[in-house]
Formats: structure tokens, sequence, C-alpha cells
């Protein structure tokens, strides 16, 4: 299993500051929201990611904290600051880490970091991740390890990742609609923001994927969506018509970081967890 986490989003709604700073590398505390979604892939089995990046500054940010800096590791362990690199050590040793620029041109959406990564997936199956969500947990478990270890025993090819909301809610949000089968809650179908939900609660989509690599022939066939985008849902809406994909209910605690008020409120439960924890030892 491979992952292919995506942070090469323009990051509109964080100007001017996006312009600059990928959102993805805004901290979470002391770690960039990425880094949390390093973590899960590779909780869940995933040693080979490919981040794919826009080109430029931007992307120059997220190759530089994913790759050893063997001058500033110098710098901290002569003065020893060991423990303070320690993190980043463990972080280059655990993957190999692939960096995929994704062209700016006319297309744009959420399946082109499936799409240009498609030499990268090969034959496997793999993990697609938004690099700007947080899932949060306090147990020291892994939703993508979770979900894995769901998609194996239900004994499908692959699975979403769904977080839980009231249904008087599900009018903000995509919600994926399930079918039972085999007492298993299957995909079958995506709601967009629907007007009238009867539900009391919905499951929503939080762009954590994980799928087989003949997946991949649904991507490439994509066309434009009535918006203008390349929607990564429409592929795996369409490989749901031919196959089963399990929706999985997450544990963590869900925070869209790619806004302002989505990123502080991950930082204000980050925080909070860190006090509710008591003091170390």
């Amino acid at each position: 299993m491979r992952a292919v986490i995506a942070v090469a989003g323009m990051g509109s709604r964080f100007f001017p500051i996006g312009k600059t700073i990928n959102k993805c590398m805004l901290p979470i505390l002391n770690q960039p929201v990425v880094a949390y979604a390093v973590a899960d892939c590779v909780a869940a089995g995933a040693h080979e990611i490919a981040i794919v990046t826009a080109p430029g500054e931007i992307g120059r940010q997220v190759r530089h904290y994913f790759t050893e800096d063997h001058d500033l590791k110098d710098y901290f362990t002569a003065r020893g600051w060991q423990d303070k690199y320690t993190p980043l050590a463990d972080l280059h040793s655990q993957a190999d880490f692939t960096f995929i620029e994704q062209p700016r041109d006319d297309r744009y959406g959420t399946a082109l970091p499936a799409i240009v990564a498609a030499d990268f997936i090969a034959g496997d199956d793999f993990l697609l991740v938004a690099g700007d969500d947080l899932l949060l947990r306090n147990d020291g478990g892994s939703d993508l390890a979770d979900l894995a270890a769901a998609r194996a025993a239900a004994g499908v090819p692959a699975a979403l990742a769904a977080a839980t909301v009231p249904g008087a809610e599900a009018h903000r949000y995509g919600i994926l609609a399930p079918r039972v089968a085999e007492g298993h809650q299957l995909l079958d179908q995506l709601l967009e923001k629907p007007t009238t939900y009867g539900e009391l609660t919905a499951y929503i989509n939080i762009s954590r994927t994980l799928l087989p690599a003949d997946a991949m022939a649904y991507f490439q066939k994509l066309t434009p969506a009535p918006n203008g985008e390349y929607q990564a849902t429409d592929a795996v809406i369409a490989f749901a018509r031919d196959n089963d994909v399990l929706i999985h209910p997450v544990t963590g605690e869900y925070h869209d970081c790619g806004n302002p008020a989505g990123w502080l409120a991950a930082n204000n439960a980050a925080a909070q967890a860190i006090v509710a924890s008591g003091p170390r030892a």
C-alpha cells in the first residue's frame, strides 16, 4: 500500500498569507498539519508516500520539511538539542517520500493528485488523503489504520473514511449515502449539500480513501464536473457502481484546517487535549 497526499491547492481561503505559505504547513501546535496526515499514513502501513505539491516556493517548503537537513541536524546536535530534532529524524526514517509537482494549467480539482501520481501508484493499493485536514485522536490510535483494517475485515476492495454529523447539518456537506449489504455500510451515492435530509445523523466525506490500483482507471476517465473541477468523489462514485466501497466512520475529531476558523479550532482542540492529559513526568 502506498499513499498520495494532496497539498497542491492555491490556499485562497488563507490569502494573503496563502500566497507564500502552503496552508498544509501551518502549525497545529509545533507540527504542520500535513505531518499529522503523514503519521496517519505510516500507521496504516504506507511507507512509500507521494506528496503532490504546487510548483515553486509553496512546494519547496513541503519538500524541505520532509527531507533530511544534515547541516541543521548537526547544528542542533552540537548544541545538545538532539531532542528537538528527533521528531523530524523519526519522520524521515519512517517513510520514503516522493515529491510530485501538480502543473498549474486549466485543470484543477481533488482528483488531479491521483492522476499526476499514476506512475507512483503503479499496481499498488493506495491511500488518497488531503493534507490540510486533521483527525485528532487522544488514544494513540490511527483512523487510517482502522480504515485499512475495516476494509480487510469486510473483504471489499475500497473504503472511505467518514465523519458523522447531525442530520440537521447535512445541507453543509457532501453526504455519503449508504446501502447495507451483509451488515456493511457500502457507498451508494453522494448527496451534494442536500436541502432536505431525513436521517438523525449523516456521513460526510473527509477526503481519506483507500483504493485498489484498478480504481485509477476511473480517475483517468474523468471529465470536469459542472463546476469545472476534476472531482475525486466522481471517480469513487463511478468505481462504487461496479465495486463495493465501504463507508467507515472515524473515531478521531475531524477538523477542516483549510480555512482560518477550522485551523484555529484544530489548534484549540489540540491544546486542550494536552491540558486534559495532565502534567508530564
